[in-house]
């Protein structure tokens, strides 16, 4: 066999990082990775044990590439690229790595994978036979490096098609008519918003384009030997699906691009096996010929599956960047956030919150309030009673996502706007003002606690039995935390298990470990809760029944908020 020169030394200089544990003779199911800055794998066995994990990092192990931080970064600084041959090039190092480690690929039961989201990648007209006819004697980047009519496609991080968003949203009737019918308003790095740009700016290369992708429809059609369909969820990220009846607006389809239905195909549902791997890596690696292929999905929808969440629940990941999961049942799209299609429950829906202030500003806080030191944050929030006395802040140094806003924003009990804080005071208005936005945010799109409700809590933050408290209390639920270092890899073998089964994911993957309980509610949260809010509610808006807390009137309007305080 030969890979030539350069890529073999490539491949035996990284083989010494492979993290094999005990490959043996165990049937399994992989779950794939790519993302921004690498592609990984792990395989997970019919106990839910991770047995194996490897990963490609693109900066490091392909640095012929020339990317920082997986991407390209063009002049502008708004267009943001990757180069396709360099996600197919990390494939074939990763799978070379794993055969040279004794892994027994014959005992590959189904395998499916996350995509970072949005992306999208451009066959080349005649590409769909260079993916039939792959010979096992070559690796796949040498067989397909002429198959792409854009050879750097455009991610998650370009911000560079604003016309296009605006000619979006006035074609079906505005931004909130667009979030109705497709999820989301229109977004600069959404998918259709990004082919427009190509139709606009490069109409040759688009004719010349057979297939449109997104990541994970890309990296699943490299498994199956043929181009597989968009799933719902990763769908519902292109400003493209009508998440209510699952097919592509036509309105949205030729606001962007001519024939554009017929390069996209007709989006399936996540949980659907999409056909038996290609025989090349059956040849090639000794995959089994039915080894299933399941429908690839986004990283944030697989991160759902990943954890496992379930109707009512919450996942929070407290970053540098708070991030909200939210499984819903009926959804109500609004301006700020975005509404996907389940990806384990086809009848259900997902919704994803973002948050730009999250741990940069409690870390901020931390510094002037708590001599830099989270011990001393941690006992503050301990002396402070629940409620803050009446005192609540909103805090946004840097501008907001959800909203858009920038500045402090403190009122006291009697209803006045404050310039200050007492230290102990201002760290609890920062920890209650972050999980009250959170909640009424999640309540505008549709989430309602349920009794059954748990929240999942992840990243930095969720060492902090203290803030976890004040989040229990918030939401009235119960907090627990969980290892989510692979979700998005993990939630993909799990839905690989779990591909074309007539049963519940949570039935498929209940031996997986379970969350620990860090935090429950305090028995008075509730009375608190609502009293903190009714206590200052002085605008009514008659005419349509809505109630506004004064000291969030300004937060309210700003976010286009209806919440009604009684529910």
């Amino acid at each position: 066999m030969n890979l030539g020169g350069k890529w073999a030394a490539q491949v035996a200089g990284l083989l010494h990082r492979c993290e094999a544990r005990g490959p043996g003779r165990t049937r399994c199911c992989l779950g794939w990775d790519f993302s921004t800055q690498q592609v990984k794998v792990v395989a997970i066995d019919a106990e839910l044990n991770v047995f194996y994990e490897d990963s490609v990092h693109f900066d490091r192990d392909l640095p012929e590439f020339g990317t920082q931080g997986g991407v390209h970064v063009h002049k502008d600084r708004l267009t943001v690229t990757s180069p396709v041959l360099m996600w197919i090039q990390a494939l074939d190092i990763i799978l070379e790595k794993m055969k040279a480690s004794g892994f027994d690929f014959s005992q590959v039961l189904a395998l499916s994978g996350a995509g970072q989201q949005h992306g999208s990648i451009y066959w080349k007209t005649g590409a769909s036979l260079a993916l039939m006819a792959l010979s096992p004697d070559l690796p796949l980047h040498q067989q397909l490096k002429t198959c792409f009519s854009i050879s750097d496609c455009p991610v998650w991080m370009d911000s560079s098609t604003t016309a296009q968003c605006r000619q979006l949203e006035a074609a079906v009737g505005g931004a909130q008519s667009l979030s109705c019918l497709t999820g989301s308003r229109a977004y600069e790095r959404f998918t259709g918003n990004q082919i427009a740009k190509i139709y606009q700016q490069n109409p040759e290369a688009y004719s010349r384009t057979e297939r449109i992708s997104l990541v994970s429809s890309f990296a699943a059609s490299l498994f199956l030997g043929s181009y597989s369909p968009i799933d719902y969820s990763d769908g519902s990220g292109m400003n493209l699906l009508q998440i209510q009846d699952k097919v592509w607006s036509q309105t949205c389809l030729g606001a962007c691009a001519p024939h554009l239905e017929e390069k996209l195909g007709a989006p399936v549902p996540s949980c659907s096996v999409v056909g038996a791997i290609s025989s090349y890596y059956v040849q090639r690696y000794g995959f089994p010929p039915g080894c299933k292929v399941v429908a690839f999905t986004g990283d944030n929808p697989a991160s759902l599956a990943g954890m496992r969440l379930e109707e009512g629940d919450i996942a929070v990941s407290l970053g540098t960047s708070d991030t909200l999961f939210l499984w819903l049942q009926e959804p109500t799209p609004a301006l700020e956030g975005h509404i996907f299609c389940n990806p384990v429950d086809p009848q259900h829906y997902m919704a994803l919150l973002c948050f730009k202030n999250g741990s940069l500003m409690r870390e901020k806080i931390r510094n002037e309030c708590a001599s830099c030191s989270w011990s001393e944050f941690s006992k503050a929030l301990q002396s402070t009673e629940m409620g803050n006395g009446g005192n609540l802040g909103f805090y946004f140094d840097v501008m907001e996502i959800t909203p858009e806003i920038i500045g402090r924003h403190r009122f006291n009990a009697e209803n006045h706007e404050v310039p200050a804080f007492p230290r102990d005071v201002e760290i609890r208005a920062l920890i209650e003002g972050q999980f009250m936005a959170k909640r009424i945010h999640a309540e505008s799109l549709g989430y309602r606690v349920m009794p059954k409700t748990k929240i999942l809590a992840t990243g930095g933050a969720s060492h902090n039995r203290d803030i976890l408290q004040v989040l229990a209390d918030v939401f009235g639920a119960p907090v627990y935390v969980i290892d989510t270092a692979n979700s998005a890899c993990v939630g993909s073998a799990y839905r690989a298990f779990h591909g074309g089964k007539d049963v519940p994911l949570t039935e498929v993957v209940k031996l997986a470990p379970n969350p620990r309980l860090a935090a429950t509610p305090s028995p008075v949260a509730s009375q608190v809760r609502h009293h903190h809010i009714l206590s200052c509610i002085c605008t009514v808006k008659a005419d349509q029944g809505i109630f506004f807390p004064k000291r969030l009137v300004f937060f309210f309007f700003i976010i286009y908020i209806k919440f009604d305080v009684f529910n």
